[in-house]
């Protein structure tokens, strides 16, 4: 069966540039946007722009704003980990090793979560995301950096790994991040700010992001998002975008991997998550996982060799550190399934409806709406 992945057109732009292109702003040498005194990066977690345009009468803002040059392609996997190490770090996942939600340590049967594994598997900040912050360099320079999140974040090994140097901001409401970052941004000539909502992405999960409660969501950011256009000064650019985007996955069209299924034959560890699987195989099984994967999910997925995904360059150029993170095997999701190792004790996971992750457009074209000196 042949391979056919997804490929960017040469002109999209790349998320991972979203934070550095701002930062050129500041002397007049970003590529897209125009110059201004300072600049704001507002990220709304889940907030794909084909998600965000299906629901045009429930972002009265927002939509006009787009024009169809308006997007970026998130990173590979499209999840919140790599996609938010990219942005704050301007290098791929392959550089910086976030690459994905749930990836072995070398050597060890160990696959923490790479949001929280920081506390609960010891992931030292320092050097297991291993590209510098933007922000530990701007503000090393003498560049006012501010991040302006919930407050929960303000300690976790997350935000040391991706974001030390800035100075953290905490605010509980969306409106009152964007209130605080308009704030921060016109008080402090050439501050780099970057602001996050996880608020739209927790619905998604929850409930799916076709549900009721994600439009209401989705409309508290738009009126958000309005209110801080308003306020900003004539001088500070502002540009909203997302990590990746959604899909809805209802629980009959979930694959549940039991004790014995076929698929699980020679796989040592199942990670990543359930829309890009990281399969680590057994020693000298890579291969015959591969062709048992490939034959029987190759017609609703993308099934990689490590090899295969390294060539292609889905995870940008990758250190040789790097490498023995990505599985052995990759399966990313093309049809609107979902892969769950069912033999976990804790099957909360399953409970999850909005899903992202893979290649597809819904999940890694997100927007790059311009506000401000950047409009």
């Amino acid at each position: 069966m042949s391979l056919s992945l997804p490929t960017d057109p040469a002109s999209a732009r790349s998320l991972t540039d979203v934070l550095t292109q701002s930062l050129a702003s500041l002397d007049g040498t970003s590529d897209w946007f125009a110059p201004a005194r300072s600049a704001v990066v507002f990220v709304v977690d889940g907030l794909g722009r084909g998600n965000l345009t299906a629901r045009a009468g429930h972002a009265r803002f927002l939509v006009p704003r787009m024009t169809k040059r308006d997007s970026a392609r998130s990173v590979f996997p499209a999840t919140t980990a790599s996609a938010l190490t990219s942005l704050l770090t301007g290098v791929a996942p392959g550089r910086h090793g976030i690459v994905g939600y749930r990836v072995r340590i070398p050597g060890t049967d160990a696959a923490p979560n790479q949001l929280k594994g920081w506390e609960t598997d010891g992931l030292d900040p320092r050097s297991w995301q291993r590209a510098e912050p933007i922000f530990a360099r701007e503000a090393a320079r003498g560049r006012p950096c501010f991040v302006v999140s919930k407050a929960m974040y303000a300690q976790t090994g997350f935000t040391d790994a991706i974001m030390r140097g800035a100075t953290f901001v905490a605010a509980d409401s969306i409106a009152d991040r964007m209130e605080r970052a308009v704030d921060l941004a016109a008080r402090h000539a050439g501050a780099l700010v970057y602001t996050y909502a996880p608020e739209l992405d927790t619905t998604g999960h929850a409930l799916g992001w076709e549900s009721d409660a994600w439009t209401h969501r989705l409309e508290q950011v738009d009126d958000a998002a309005r209110r801080f256009e308003s306020a900003l000064p004539a001088d500070v650019g502002a540009v909203l975008t997302a990590d990746h985007g959604m899909v809805d996955v209802p629980r009959h069209r979930q694959i549940l991997l039991g004790d014995d299924d076929p698929l699980l034959e020679d796989v040592h560890i199942v990670a990543g998550e359930p829309r890009m699987l990281h399969l680590y195989a057994n020693d000298g099984s890579a291969a015959s996982v591969h062709d048992r994967w490939t034959q029987g999910e190759g017609e609703r997925s993308w099934v990689l060799s490590r090899d295969d995904a390294v060539a292609a360059g889905l995870f940008g150029p990758v250190d040789a550190d790097v490498l023995p993170r990505i599985g052995d095997v990759l399966v990313a999701a093309r049809s609107q399934i979902a892969y769950y190792d069912d033999r976990v004790g804790d099957k909360k996971a399953q409970n999850m409806i909005g899903q992202h992750g893979s290649l597809t457009d819904a999940e890694r074209i997100v927007p790059l709406v311009r506000l401000g000196a950047y409009a």
